[in-house]
């Protein structure tokens, strides 16, 4: 069973991204772990820019969201974050018998860094540095990896729900990365893949971590992200 966590657990999210961001920025990798957990967390919210400052960079160097703070643990980095709820709380995020413990960890990793990163590639390519001239012609190459690995990943899923036993924490991370990709029909040519996300999506503690997440968009763009923001969606194909 869970424990409960004798200090507060505090995480850092942002009060506003861009429309195509919303659902997708990794505090929500660590609410939903949470949320497996049976934990409760406060979510400070920070305004655009704030991640820069000197305050959040004493907890993440890099500038970025989420940090994790229960008494004197601080954690940046969502994988790492994710492990530690894993560890810290059960909630079924890892297994007990140590061998698939060992598969499930493992699953995490390959989530963070042999999916992920061509996942990246693609969202800088059409939407952070879309204006790039080296972005339309550098795309095919981008998609021809994604699909490299997503056949990869298909194949070994097979007829199974999850990647390895029982949902872990392993599924967690494959699953919100994936979803990175799913509204722009990447995974359509691979229906069990389709089917895993959606799997993952319908769990409560998914559910109520997203709706928490969702809710939090409250804030004001930073000057001049409101115009770039409307261009973005007349660009987009109809």
């Amino acid at each position: 069973m869970p424990i409960d966590s004798a200090s507060p657990i505090t995480i850092t999210g942002y009060d506003w991204v861009p429309y195509f961001a919303k659902g997708h920025v990794r505090d929500l990798r660590v609410r939903w772990a949470l949320e497996e957990a049976g934990q409760s967390y406060r979510a400070k919210l920070l305004a655009q820019g704030d991640q820069k400052a000197p305050p959040h960079r004493a907890l993440q160097p890099f500038g970025q969201v989420p940090t994790y703070e229960e008494g004197d643990v601080t954690l940046f980095e969502s994988g790492a974050i994710v492990l530690h709820i894993a560890e810290r709380f059960g909630g079924g995020l890892l297994p007990a018998d140590p061998a698939a413990r060992a598969r499930a960890i493992e699953w995490t990793f390959a989530a963070l860094n042999t999916v992920e990163p061509p996942i990246t590639d693609y969202a800088i390519a059409t939407l952070f540095e879309v204006e790039e001239p080296w972005s339309a012609p550098r795309l095919p190459a981008v998609k021809a990896r994604i699909a490299e690995r997503l056949e990869e990943l298909s194949n070994r899923l097979g007829d199974r729900d999850w990647l390895d036993g029982d949902f872990s924490a392993g599924d967690l991370l494959m699953i919100a990365v994936l979803r990175m990709v799913a509204s722009d029909g990447l995974l359509n040519p691979y229906p069990n893949l389709a089917a895993y996300v959606a799997r993952g999506e319908a769990r409560p503690a998914f559910r109520r971590a997203l709706a928490d997440h969702m809710a939090g968009f409250t804030g004001d763009p930073p000057p001049g992200f409101a115009e770039w923001e409307a261009k973005m969606k007349a660009a987009e194909p109809a």
